[in-house]
């Protein structure tokens, strides 16, 4: 059967030849294989490319690696070399921490013997202290015996007198020299005072009294009832204003002693507390012309009594001390005078001195003159050559002139 046998298509409007139809249908069977054919060139091409793409990541893994490797090795070679610094560091360290450790060690051993030695040196010192306090402690028990002592002396009413005239008699004897105080002397009325001091001028002398009350202070002090402590002071009271009487009465002998006299206290500490609370006391004593005095006021008033006595006494030898500078004025003229005529005799023996020199220097020219042969014309010498006396002659004249004088 030919193509041409094949009957016309007719689709609408368009009529298909038998062989427009062979064609599209060889072209239908041909489609897959072509479609094939392009899937195959299609795979082959994509595994080109993932050989391509494959070799690629190949070459680049092998660089990768190589690099890699490179780094490790440079790691490694870091490693060695930090491994070694760290080891010559760590030798440092080592020896630097051996060196501090013994530094250390030696510094504690010295800082050791160093405390070792001051606490024997302070153990030494408190020892020493201790000795000391020891001393003390003996001396305080002894002290504490005396305080006993002093306690049974001031308990006896004769022994506290003795103990307050012992007191006075020393501040006496310390301030004035002897032969200015007596002690226990009688007056023109058979009375006998503790002290009487000599006064300058040939005044009458002063009248001190030690024997001072202090049964009536004592009971004041111990007792601590107000009804008692005023029944003890009014006591006070009495006893010393019968005591100024006496001594006022007693002591105070017109022509034959001052006008005044020291009522002496023991204790300074009493004698604030008359003048505190005992005002009354105080005036009336100054009435009847007794001073009451503590040691302090005694000894002041025994310095005051020393310098008026040693005034006096400059005043005695006055006239002796300007007999004295007058003799010292008049040798003080006979040396004037005897250095003044000396005086004299070195200018004149100085001038003879000059003239003996002149005459050396010109024997000494003449000399030269004639080592020289240089001899003058007669007649022809120098008018100072001649000479009325040679230098023997001038010092022979200078010592007589010398023995003249003198």
């Amino acid at each position: 059967m030919n193509i041409q046998d094949i009957p016309a298509v007719t689709i609408g409007s368009v009529t298909l030849s038998p062989l427009f139809l062979v064609a599209i249908a060889a072209v239908i069977l041909l489609l897959p294989v072509v479609a094939l054919i392009v899937v195959s060139l299609r795979g082959a091409a994509a595994r080109a490319r993932l050989m391509e793409e494959t070799a690629r990541r190949d070459e680049a893994a092998e660089a990768r690696l190589a690099e890699l490797l490179k780094a490790q090795a440079e790691m490694q070679g870091r490693l060695a070399t930090m491994a070694e610094v760290f080891g010559s560091r760590q030798a440092e360290l080592n020896q630097s921490i051996s060196q501090r450790l013994d530094g250390m060690t030696h510094r504690l051993g010295t800082t050791i013997t160093e405390q070792t030695k001051s606490t024997h040196d302070n153990l030494r010192t408190l020892q020493e202290r201790l000795a000391v306090i020891d001393a003390a402690q003996n001396n305080i028990q002894s002290l504490a015996k005396d305080v006993v002592g002093l306690q049974a002396i001031l308990s006896n009413k004769q022994t506290r007198g003795a103990f307050g005239q012992s007191r006075m008699e020393t501040i006496v004897a310390d301030g004035l020299p002897m032969g200015a105080y007596a002690f226990q002397t009688t007056l023109s009325n058979g009375s006998r005072p503790d002290c009487t001091i000599r006064m300058p001028n040939n005044s009458p002398p002063l009248v001190v009294d030690a024997k001072f009350p202090l049964e009536a202070w004592n009971s004041i002090r111990d007792t601590e009832n107000p009804e008692q402590k005023k029944a003890a002071s009014q006591q006070f009271r009495r006893d010393m204003e019968v005591h100024i009487r006496d001594i006022s009465e007693k002591y105070l002998i017109p022509g034959e002693t001052q006008d005044m006299a020291f009522l002496f206290v023991p204790s300074e500490s009493i004698f604030a507390e008359i003048h505190e609370n005992f005002e009354g006391i105080v005036q009336k004593a100054h009435r009847q012309k007794v001073v009451i005095v503590s040691p302090s006021l005694l000894m002041l008033s025994i310095q005051v009594i020393q310098a008026v006595l040693k005034d006096q006494r400059m005043r005695e030898q006055a006239h002796l001390i300007q007999g004295e500078v007058i003799r010292l004025m008049e040798d003080l003229g006979r040396l004037d005078d005897r250095t003044r005529k000396l005086q004299s005799h070195f200018l004149a023996a100085q001038k003879d001195v000059e003239m003996i020199i002149t005459s050396s220097d010109k024997l000494a020219k003449r000399g030269a003159k004639i080592e020289a042969m240089e001899f003058e014309a007669p007649g022809g010498g120098d008018a100072d050559d001649v000479q009325p006396r040679s230098v023997e002659s001038r010092t022979g004249l200078l010592k007589l002139r010398v023995v003249d004088e003198d």
